[in-house]
């Protein structure tokens, strides 16, 4: 038994878990989606917003969707382009990007079935530019409140706090917003005071080739391997003063630093100050097999972030099986199960006295090997395929909503007309609550498909496990009479068990700390 315990009853192990999906990403078919984004992934300062954007993107075309961005144009990128299928329209720069995609959306927003706006902290504000018949989804990676200081001077800061907060919550009053996490989900609620519905649709987490060989080579030595944009927000400064305080207890330890950024020279003079010379190489940015490669060789990596909408470089370590030591930050937070894919500590005081015993408890091989295999069954919780169906799912949900009509449905089969419809008009989200449920059925394939299409179900059997989003015990139960449920078992879904879905109570990553789900 390893430290995670199961946080549902055991299941019989004779039949496997099959997760049901694809129903969302059969109506996204034909549909012509606009996605509003402030860079395309060929863009040189792309990073986890644009792989989120465009993940999904491709698959959604994949799945038979016309999908169009509106996005900023680069040195040296042309106006028009093609990326995996995913039709690319360019202008504007950082700032100009929005005054242009305001006078595309007056122009041809109307030609679209919807519209996904992706706030990169100051929004697009969609809803301003477009008819009212015209469904926006609102997609947000975290809440940039303390973050407009680090870019601009007062005044812009002040100007980005408040396009962000009070402007965007009038703007997107009514529309449907989605989080990539809880806790930005949180920090919606907290810092900006949105009060509508809130979806969660985490990233996904493609496997890297070679992840499962690779854990062969960790090094002979404690070795902490840390991948980040050196940007003052990530707070490298925190985990060089971390290590100064803690190499007398582990006088052997290494650490790599990948990435590049304006502090890369700031951190260099830093380690020699501190007399970390030897113990802390920069290596810059690295080409990818070179960085997993490196990643691989880690007893463990870190996070002194203030905070992320998602930890996607901590999942990524994690798909290698190397744990993450981090302070408690919005999102980090998510990523890693505490005491299970990691170690959550509260301050850069209590980083440093953790480092060593954490460091001491991953040298025992059988307690690193556990810990390797827990972080690989939670990251198998994540995929884009995933990702694009719980998105998909909300945004077909919304154009049903626009259009109650169903005359924009007719090119659908009746079977799935009627499908859309009924999934539209029954128990639409009221709230932010999501309940886990466990039910047998004598049809588990029509359970699944009598639910809504942001809902998420894995049959094992007779017996399926479900997210019911938008919900709570109550409702969740009146749902499961209505389809013939037997033997119902719900409570409300823990934060990781919202993030990871039905595979998560299926998996041994259901395994979760006791108390750490909060």
């Amino acid at each position: 038994m390893t430290t995670l315990e199961t946080t549902l009853e055991t299941t019989p192990e004779t039949l496997p878990a099959v997760l049901v999906g694809g129903r969302a990403m059969s109506h996204i078919a034909g549909r012509r989606i606009l996605v509003l984004n402030w860079r395309d992934v060929r863009h040189s300062q792309a990073g986890g917003a644009e792989a989120y954007a465009h993940e999904i993107s491709t698959r959604w075309v994949a799945a038979g969707a016309e999908v169009v961005w509106l996005t900023a144009r680069d040195a040296g990128q042309s106006k028009r382009d093609e990326i995996d299928g995913v039709q690319i329209r360019r202008s504007g720069s950082t700032l100009s990007v929005y005054l242009r995609a305001a006078t595309d959306l007056v122009r041809h927003g109307g030609g679209f079935d919807a519209i996904v706006d992706c706030q990169n902290g100051i929004p697009f504000f969609s809803p301003l530019f477009t008819r009212g018949d015209v469904p926006v989804v609102q997609v947000v990676h975290h809440v940039h409140q303390d973050q407009f200081s680090t870019r601009f001077g007062a005044a812009g800061a002040a100007i980005g706090r408040l396009l962000e907060g009070r402007v965007a919550r009038r703007v997107y009053r009514g529309r449907r917003t989605v989080a990539v996490s809880a806790s930005t989900r949180q920090e919606l609620r907290r810092r900006l005071k949105f009060s509508d519905v809130i979806e969660v649709v985490p990233n996904g987490c493609a496997g890297r080739p070679g992840a499962e060989t690779r854990d062969r080579r960790r090094a002979a030595t404690p070795t902490v391997v840390v991948t980040s944009r050196l940007v003052p927000h990530k707070r490298i400064d925190l985990l060089l003063h971390a290590v100064s305080a803690a190499l007398p207890d582990v006088p052997d330890l290494a650490v790599e630093v990948i990435g590049g950024g304006p502090q890369l020279t700031e951190l260099r003079r830093m380690a020699v100050e501190l007399g970390l010379g030897r113990v802390v190489r920069f290596h810059g940015r690295l080409p990818d097999d070179e960085r997993d490669e490196l990643m691989s060789t880690a007893w463990l990596t870190t996070s002194t972030s203030e905070g992320e909408g998602w930890g996607c470089v901590v999942l990524e370590a994690a798909a290698e099986g190397v744990p993450c030591l981090a302070l408690r930050a919005p999102g980090i937070r998510d990523s890693v199960i505490d005491g299970a894919t990691g170690w959550l500590v509260d301050g850069v005081d209590d980083l440093a006295a953790a480092l060593p015993r954490v460091l001491g408890e991953l040298a025992d091989p059988v307690r690193a090997r556990e810990v390797a295999e827990d972080c690989r069954a939670w990251t198998d919780c994540f995929s884009w395929d995933r990702s694009a169906e719980l998105l998909a799912g909300v945004v077909v949900s919304e154009i049903s909503g626009f259009h109650r009509s169903g005359a924009d449905d007719a090119h659908l089969p009746p079977a799935d007309r009627s499908l859309l419809r009924r999934a539209a008009t029954r128990r639409q989200a009221r709230s932010d609550m999501t309940t886990l449920a466990r039910f047998e059925h004598d049809d588990p394939a029509a359970a699944a498909a009598a639910l809504r299409l942001t809902d998420e179900c894995a049959v094992r059997g007779r017996e399926v496990t479900a997210l019911l989003r938008g919900c709570d015990e109550v409702d969740a139960l009146a749902t499961l009479a209505r389809i013939g449920a037997q033997d119902p078992r719900v409570r409300l879904a823990s934060r990781h068990e919202l993030l990871g879905g039905p595979a998560l109570a299926e998996s041994r990553a259901v395994r979760t700390a006791r108390g750490r789900g909060r």
